[in-house]
């Protein structure tokens, strides 16, 4: 009897032993992300944009713009646009160039950003115009709409929140900080996050001075992160090899800055949407 009692016991032992194991092993589960590009046209411009989310997610959550750099609407936008849709939103990748524009060179890139900024009037309305995209797509909750910008794409960004742009919250990596449209008490309806790296040689150390100071007295949402040491372009991997072929030594890819910058926006559209 004792024996028939043991040999169950250690049955019932291995089973559960064996059972751990497969849990152990088992394949995580991956998001499914769903992707697909729309082109429009705005003003004779042709225009694409970028679409995200994860078809695991049941019902509307919040949608998310996701401006470029000053090189174009490219693969580094487009890879965060996945990315945010893996975390559950819907991200949308816009296009401020048009016309398939991708700038292969500093000097080119730089023309594309000052014609955008050049023409806010045009720049605004295919921001606007991709958000109304947003909006209308079925998993989006219209009513909680964010923007996410790198480099230049963050002062865009950062120029419609002070342009009362109707955001929940503006992520800004490595920007400018604009400094227009000037802005009153209660301008802006936005939460503001910007996390930019203390030797970032695009960004005179004044302007961050000058910027708080613009947001203190509009009363502002505003969270700035300086990030110690790390240097321009941080989030693209690309950086590096852009500083070595246009010897721009403020270019420098930064992975564990850029991981932390991730998390801090993470929880910063956690508050915002909540």
């Amino acid at each position: 009897m004792f024996r028939s009692q043991t040999q169950r016991f250690l049955k019932t032992i291995s089973f559960a032993t064996l059972t751990l194991a497969c849990l152990l092993v088992a394949p995580p589960a991956y998001a499914d992300i769903q992707t697909r590009e729309i082109t429009h046209k705005l003003g004779g411009v042709e225009l694409k944009a970028f679409i995200a989310y994860d078809d695991a997610v049941e019902g509307k959550r919040p949608g998310i713009l996701v401006v470029h750099e000053w090189w174009g609407h490219n693969e580094h936008a487009r890879n965060r646009a996945r990315m945010l849709a893996e975390l559950g939103y819907t991200a949308l990748a816009l296009d401020m160039y048009g016309d398939g524009k991708l700038a292969d060179h500093p000097k080119k890139a730089g023309e594309f950003m000052n014609a955008a900024f050049k023409d806010w009037e045009g720049s605004q309305a295919k921001f606007n115009r991709a958000m109304e995209i947003l909006k209308s797509e079925p998993t989006v909750d219209a009513e909680r709409i964010g923007a996410i910008g790198f480099c230049f794409g963050g002062a865009v960004s950062l120029r419609m929140a002070r342009g009362g742009a109707d955001l929940d919250g503006v992520v800004a990596f490595h920007s400018a900080l604009p400094d227009q449209p000037p802005v009153s008490k209660g301008d802006i309806k936005a939460s503001i996050l910007v996390i930019n790296g203390s030797e970032d040689g695009f960004l005179p150390a004044d302007r961050v001075a000058g910027f708080m100071k613009e947001m203190f007295e509009a009363n502002a949402d505003v969270t700035y992160i300086n990030l110690k040491g790390v240097k321009h372009s941080y989030t693209n991997p690309q950086a590096d090899e852009f500083r070595q072929k246009f010897n721009i030594d403020s270019l420098v890819y930064n992975k564990q800055a850029d991981e932390r910058a991730w998390k801090s926006m993470q929880v910063f559209f956690e508050r915002v949407f909540r």
